[in-house]
């Protein structure tokens, strides 16, 4: 369960990496404008262990954001219920993210540790809300916190204000513990509805304004609905209501997509029309009706997805 979370993360982090920077000053406390660079580094980190293989860690984050100084970051998301081991973890994860890079100069070793953050997706009674590394060396002793966010303390204003768009997938984990209470009642499951309709109906907008574009727009609208999936699975009424909305808005996304590459095609609204035409009449097969208007079969399936909305 875990992994479609994590994995849900780290697409959204890769492939939308530009909303990376308001996540990062909102986690840090930073004042980076946007315009700098993120570079990511490498996931994968072994661990070396005497006498037995090296272990393999996999972080969800690691990326560094090139501006005025250059610093690197470390971001995990979680899910599970709180172990304690988590703190262990992160340091495994610092301390290879630090020895990957370090630098030896006339035999001296030099790393640098990431700035290091937890964005906890479900809270509970022992979710802690600070953690801390005291590091006591030979010469003397180092310790810094590492923030932590939970989920339940952003609203759906709160993230559209902010810009943290990265966290909408995962607004549904704030409704989490009335699943049943919806699954079982139609009017609560409508209010939960509006909200979802209110986050499609705000990107529609932003992407209007050219704030956020077509791709991150169908990226967060994704993952929202697979995560939806997973978290409701127990929860008919829940995964069928508000993942049949995301997926319904998935295809429209992929379907004005279409329609506007066509338009900057110079594809007529003739022959677009007379494809739903064909189409309603159910005579000829999507090759024949691309074949004779000179669309792409690929156009025309959207057209057909678009016509059952």
């Amino acid at each position: 369960m875990a992994n479609i979370y994590d994995g849900a993360f780290r697409t959204i982090i890769n492939d939308c990496r530009k909303w990376i920077i308001p996540l990062v000053n909102e986690i840090f406390g930073e004042n980076y404008t946007g315009n700098e660079e993120v570079c990511f580094l490498p996931n994968e980190h072994f661990l070396d262990q005497q006498d037995k293989p090296d272990k393999e860690r996999i972080t969800d984050t690691n990326f560094r954001i090139i501006g005025k100084d250059i610093k690197k970051y470390h971001i995990e998301c979680e899910s599970s219920y709180p172990d304690r081991k988590i703190t262990i973890r992160l340091f495994e994860y610092d301390a290879q993210i630090a020895l990957d890079e370090g630098e030896i100069i006339e035999e001296t070793l030099t790393v640098t540790f990431p700035n290091t953050a937890v964005l906890y997706l479900r809270t509970y009674k022992k979710t802690p809300n600070k953690m801390k590394y005291v590091i006591a060396t030979p010469g003397g002793i180092v310790q810094y916190n590492i923030p932590i966010i939970k989920m339940q303390d952003y609203s759906l204003d709160t993230i559209f204000e902010k810009r943290l768009f990265m966290l909408i997938p995962f607004y549904i984990f704030s409704h989490e513990n009335r699943f049943s209470e919806y699954n079982r009642n139609e009017q609560k499951l409508k209010e939960l509805k509006v909200e979802y309709q209110v986050i499609l109906e705000k990107l529609d907008k932003l992407e209007q304004q050219e704030v956020i574009g077509a791709f991150d727009k169908r990226t967060i609208i994704e993952l929202s609905g697979d995560v939806i999936q997973e978290i409701a699975r127990r929860y008919e009424n829940v995964q069928k209501g508000i993942g049949d909305m995301m997926r319904g808005a998935l295809i429209e996304t992929e379907a004005r997509t279409i329609l506007n590459q066509g338009k900057s095609q110079g594809i007529s609204e003739t022959k677009k029309k007379t494809a739903m035409k064909m189409l309603k009449r159910g005579k000829l097969t999507t090759e024949e009706i691309a074949e004779d208007l000179e669309l792409s079969i690929e156009e025309v399936e959207q057209l057909a997805k678009l016509q059952t909305m």
